[in-house]
């Protein structure tokens, strides 16, 4: 999922996230040299050892985090905002004087540089260093640069001097596509902040983008608050599931997966039941967001956020959910049947089947009929042999290697951090990853990937490497164990380093719109793409060894749990239907003819199936509809297109290194520096249509027959 920093004009996404992410020269240093570097290592044995903590750092001097000097200690963020503010002051100054052109909008862009580079290196320290005080330091950096690209959304000379470019219809026609559309891009940015508007209107944007910044924050906090109810109205035999404060029971999530019905009904009824509060939060989150959207000239915030998208707007976006759900009835009736079947089977006085059950009944399907116990396919996934594994795929498919470089002192918040050079056969050196893979203390639970610079041409004519981060939370290796995954955690590690080969591919011109900067429809292309990789059994074949023994995995083991994964799998997509739909009613026309709940109860009978439960407000819990407001259904297009280059590129030999190329050429290198619909229509040589997005969905559910054949033999 894209966690969006509100940059205004200057917008830029510092992490992508899983569903349901000027004066820092040091960047530079050491990154120049493209050839090969005598301190790389092999990255496989690199991840099944711990690294030696007395030996990182000891010798040379402090390089500060990511070899930024100024960064060695927590006042360096001062330093480096106050760098970059200097230097935003300075590029302002000089874009306001350069006479409209192609130097506009790269001038533009090194200012959004400038300021990315603190901001989006402060947006992940301020969540991930386990020090307070650079946490702390992180934070306040990113509220200074967030002040100050408040004051640049409403400079108006600034906005003057993109205006005049695009004015200009024969100097528009005489940029490159990429300049074009990067200078379109800024615009689009700057427009939201109303700043093509009179004063008085203006103002009224400012004031409304900041109370919607307030509204976010307050109802993303209130997403994840627990609730608690008195010990005395809950069975006594159930309190053991929960936390027990005084004569309290607290509730802090919905027990999914939990065996006893009880338990999962209780913990679904009160922990969706609504709170005033963050109901009122809500309802003035969606109105704000309308308000906003009408006052800069869009009909919904639908029509604003959907520009430039796969989609392009909501009535293509309700087409797609419309249609796959009308594919997926019969298959979500026949799921429900067999759900149905399993609770009378396990608890045939209550079979009544309610929205509590399906996690939980699904997964006993799929362990009863495929086997998957987790504990049996660890031994074979050993981080070590994952790694080797990515590296295996990518040298095939790409002609790049994967190497883990020691860190210089102080270059790293954590000692279990390791460093990869991402380094291409002929190109050499294409960027940096950090892999912050372990559970520690404090650590965010989600997995992510963040930008921490990004690729763009510098005015030298040398290119400006991209370094990421990817953070995980796996179990730390032992004395005899190395770190073991589970086909759930192998899956994950393969999705992020989908999202950051897009970062370190991308070779576009502007840093605006490097990587995984691009429309959240297409964001997630090359990293749901990566799942189809982790679930070939030609793939996981070339890694898949047992830690001790060295056997392969077999491959009637990687069958069934391909196969598994299709148990159910049309409620589940249902289910993902009924949220985006949720969220298309929600950003559309307002005022909403009823209340969120009443909307909810409405969208979840029509979409889903299974009944609303009277007194319950799941919206509330809908932590999505901040960072994915009116683009949840991303998740589903996303796959939609991945699943089709899947099928079109790559079903046919995972390693085709032509594919590959084309791959990169097509889809990796634009960043988001190209229409998205351009992007796949090169890459699958033909424009797909809805039809074709719900096809490839829906395609995707049906079981494999020859699991069946090699299962019986």
């Amino acid at each position: 999922m894209l966690c969006a920093r509100g940059l205004g004009g200057l917008s830029a996404r510092a992490a992508v996230l899983r569903p349901a992410r000027a004066g820092l020269g040091g960047l530079g240093a050491g990154i120049r040299a493209r050839g090969v570097s005598t301190s790389w290592s092999p990255v496989g044995a690199a991840f099944n050892v711990k690294p030696q903590g007395s030996r990182v750092g000891l010798f040379g001097e402090r390089r500060g985090l990511f070899g930024v000097p100024e960064l060695s200690a927590p006042e360096g963020f001062r330093i480096a905002q106050e760098n970059a503010l200097r230097k935003a002051d300075l590029l302002v100054e000089r874009v306001c004087c350069t006479p409209p052109g192609p130097q506009t909008v790269l001038i533009f862009d090194e200012l959004s540089d400038s300021l990315c580079r603190v901001a989006d290196l402060a947006d992940f320290v301020k969540i991930a260093h386990p020090e307070p005080a650079f946490r702390e330091a992180a934070e306040e950096a990113c509220r200074s640069i967030g002040t100050m690209v408040e004051k640049l959304n409403t400079n108006v000379e600034l906005y003057q001097s993109l205006q005049k470019l695009l004015a200009d219809k024969k100097l528009v026609d005489s940029l490159d596509l990429e300049t074009r559309r990067v200078a379109e891009l800024f615009m689009f940015d700057f427009e939201i902040s109303g700043i093509h508007l009179d004063k008085e209107k203006r103002k009224r944007a400012v004031d409304l983008n900041v109370k919607i910044l307030d509204l976010s924050s307050t109802f993303l906090m209130g997403t994840n608050s627990p609730n608690k109810i008195e010990k005395r109205l809950l069975p006594a035999h159930i309190h053991r599931n929960f936390t027990l404060t005084g004569d309290h029971v607290v509730i802090d999530g919905l027990h999914a997966e939990a065996p006893d019905d009880l338990v999962r009904e209780a913990a679904y009824k009160i922990f969706l039941y609504p709170n005033a509060n963050q109901l009122k939060c809500l309802e003035e989150l969606l109105s704000n967001r309308d308000l906003l959207a009408k006052l800069v000239g869009y009909s919904t915030y639908s029509h604003r956020a959907l520009q430039g998208t796969i989609a392009k707007n909501p009535e293509t976006v309700m087409e797609f959910l419309e249609k796959l759900s009308d594919k997926l009835s019969e298959r979500t009736i026949k799921d429900f049947e067999m759900i149905r079947g399993m609770k009378m089977k396990l608890n045939p006085q209550n079979s009544e089947l309610m929205p509590w059950d399906p996690p939980y009944y699904s997964g006993v399907i799929r362990a009863e009929r495929y086997n998957i116990e987790p504990s049996l396919y660890c031994p074979f996934f050993s981080l070590g042999a994952c790694m080797e594994g990515l590296n295996i795929l990518f040298n095939k498919l790409l002609g790049i290697s994967l190497y883990a470089e020691q860190p210089a002192k102080g270059e790293v918040w954590c000692e279990d951090v390791r460093k990869l050079a991402v380094v291409h056969e002929s190109e050499g050196l294409l960027g940096y990853i950090y892999c912050d893979f372990f559970q520690r203390a404090d650590k965010p639970h989600q997995d992510c990937h963040f930008t921490i610079r990004g690729g763009r041409l510098k005015e030298d004519g040398d290119y400006q490497l991209p370094v990421v981060v990817l953070m995980l939370n796996l179990p730390h290796s032992s004395r005899n164990l190395p770190t073991l995954l589970t086909p759930g955690m192998m899956e994950n590690l393969f999705h992020e380093m989908g999202h950051a080969m897009h970062s370190m591919l991308g070779r576009t011109r502007y840093q605006h719109v490097t990587g995984t900067r691009c429309p959240t429809d297409f964001a997630e292309v090359p990293s749901i793409l990566m799942e189809y990789f982790a679930n070939d059994y030609r793939v996981v074949n070339q890694f898949a060894r047992h830690y001790q023994t060295g056997q392969s995995l077999p491959k009637n083991m990687v069958s069934r749990l391909c196969e598994s994964k299709k148990v159910c799998a049309a409620a589940d997509m249902q289910l993902q239907v009924f949220y985006a739909t949720l969220d298309q009613i929600y950003h559309g026309k307002h005022p909403l003819r009823k209340s969120t709940t009443d909307i909810l109860k409405e969208t979840q009978e029509k979409f889903y199936g299974l009944p609303y439960v009277p007194n319950t407000a799941w919206q509330l819990r809908f932590s999505h509809l901040v960072g994915y407001g009116a683009k949840y259904y991303s998740y589903l297009m996303s796959r939609a297109v991945a699943s089709m280059v899947w099928k079109e590129c790559f079903l046919q030999d995972p390693f085709n290194r032509a594919a590959g190329e084309r791959y990169r050429r097509e889809m990796l290198a634009h960043g988001g520096g190209k229409e998205p619909m351009l992007m796949v229509q090169g890459m699958l040589q033909k424009c797909p249509s809805v039809e074709d997005f719900v096809s490839a969905l829906v395609s995707d559910l049906d079981l494999d027959f020859e699991t069946f054949l090699m299962d019986s033999e």
